[in-house]
């Protein structure tokens, strides 16, 4: 039960954390939350004036694999610290 309610506070902390994977210069920005729900993308105009749709799709999963990556270290260390508070480290194991 101490489990379960820890874990809600670990994704209701996670869903508060934002994290942003940036592709060429800021030409794309990816936001999401630590839970890895994107929350939004911002393409500059130029990207659009260029008009290379491969090169644009390329650029996006760049973004979004960024923002994702630091979703998942911020999930992997709010994990971490949750197990530490439940288990008090159990002697060096956490």
């Amino acid at each position: 039960m101490q489990a379960q309610q820890k874990a809600g506070e670990v994704k209701k902390r996670l869903d508060a954390i934002t994290v942003t994977g940036v592709a060429e210069g800021g030409k794309i920005t990816v936001t999401a939350n630590g839970n890895k729900v994107v929350q939004s993308v911002i393409i500059d105009d130029d990207l659009f004036k260029e008009g290379d749709k491969e090169q644009l799709e390329e650029l996006l999963i760049i973004a979004i694999n960024k923002a994702m990556e630091q979703a998942d270290n911020v999930s992997q260390t709010e994990m971490a610290a949750m197990t530490k508070e439940m288990f008090g480290g159990l002697g060096g194991l956490f």
